[in-house]
């Protein structure tokens, strides 16, 4: 198959780059070709490709595409001229022009669409009248002509429901994954304390994603300092870039004379990140949405405990399987469930195990990815027969 991804494939986006990455290296392992178009602002870092795959970039078109996200003149030319040469267009994402250009151009190529978790009630509120009127313009029309809409978590049945007003006849469920061989050989212990200075008695609690409101900094900072006005045992490290609340998060830090307790170390990956994950006590991602978060998975990969909020995108298969410790979104859930968590070695122990155990059987990337070929394939023959 001939596949082309639609996505701004850049670091400062988040998680879809990583999944696309994972997916793709499969893909090539069985011999399909595989392009990533990116629509690029000046300044973006362009996320790495698997060996194999074509990354082409296009700069976006301003003034339009501050009103119409990603918008780009080079992109619409590239696919209106390429877009037949493709046997699937899978587009990440929603109300941006490179999820919708597809289906304007052309009616005959398989078009997947991933939601990405972006139909959960908080994720819509932000920037909701904007997202409305390309919804009512565009957006739903063309999800109803999708040939197939990638699901990634239980709840976003329940999302697309609602946006669409009807249950659409071709979804299909499969989870992100990871590939679970990365995380079982990782630095040796004691290689990030070392590194970054943090004493031997402190527990490392370990926050590792970008810096947004979203990810729930604003509930995980006075929590934290509620833990530490009781507890002087926890250092904790805040890793990713900033999108958009590094100030917040500095002003918090220095508000509260935190600086001996909290520490922004900017983004981290490799080794460096495999070591963070090795050292740490605990994984903390309090979410306000997700679709299925990456970082978790790799966490629960690494054998790290985690404590996360309901809203990661599969919080009821982590209390079922007692794989994280899931807290609500408020500062009080939150400062319990970290001194529940750093408090009771036992009971990280049993969640990491727990955690990598579910990795292992239903996240691997082997497994998910062949499960999306698979889907590819037939939508791929029922467009031949149709």
């Amino acid at each position: 198959m001939r596949i082309l991804h639609i996505c701004a494939y850049s670091w400062s986006i988040g998680g879809p780059p990583k999944v696309i990455y994972d997916h793709a290296e499969v893909a090539l392992r069985h011999g399909h070709t595989v392009t990533i178009a990116s629509p690029l602002s000046p300044g973006e870092e362009v996320y790495p490709a698997p060996v194999g795959a074509e990354v082409i970039t296009f700069p976006r078109t301003e003034p339009i595409s501050r009103f119409f996200r990603e918008f780009s003149v080079d992109l619409h030319r590239y696919m209106k001229n390429h877009i037949g040469q493709f046997d699937i267009i899978h587009c990440h994402g929603l109300w941006h022009y490179g999820a919708l250009a597809p289906f304007f151009l052309d009616r005959n190529v398989a078009k997947v669409v991933t939601i990405h978790g972006l139909l959960d009630r908080w994720a819509l509120r932000q920037g909701y009248w904007k997202k409305w009127l390309v919804s009512s313009l565009f957006q739903k029309r063309y999800l109803r002509r999708a040939d197939l809409i990638h699901l990634i978590s239980p709840d976003e049945k329940d999302d697309l429901l609602r946006h669409l007003g009807y249950y659409h006849p071709r979804v299909v469920l499969i989870p992100n994954g990871v590939r679970v061989s990365e995380f079982a050989h990782l630095p040796p212990s004691g290689t990030f304390r070392r590194a970054f200075s943090v004493p031997d008695e402190k527990k490392l609690v370990l926050f590792l994603s970008r810096l947004n409101r979203k990810k729930g900094l604003d509930l995980l900072l006075p929590a934290f300092k509620q833990y530490c006005d009781q507890n002087a045992d926890a250092v904790l490290i805040i890793a990713g870039p900033d999108d958009g609340y590094e100030a917040e998060v500095r002003a918090f830090v220095a508000e509260h004379s935190l600086g001996d307790s909290v520490r922004l170390i900017g983004m981290i990956t490799g080794d460096t990140k495999g070591a963070a994950l090795a050292d740490a006590d605990a994984f903390v991602l309090p979410s306000y949405s997700e679709g299925l978060s990456i970082a978790v998975l790799e966490a629960m990969a690494a054998g790290t405990a985690a404590l996360v909020s309901d809203r990661v995108g599969f919080g009821d298969v982590l209390q079922q399987r007692q794989a994280a410790l899931t807290v609500r979104l408020t500062v009080d859930s939150i400062q319990q469930g970290l001194t529940t968590l750093l408090q009771n070695t036992k009971l990280r122990q049993q969640l990491a195990a727990n955690a990598r155990r579910l990795v292992q059987e239903e996240y691997d990337i082997d497994i998910v990815a062949e499960r999306l070929l698979a889907e590819y394939s037939k939508i791929i023959r029922t467009k031949e027969t149709s």
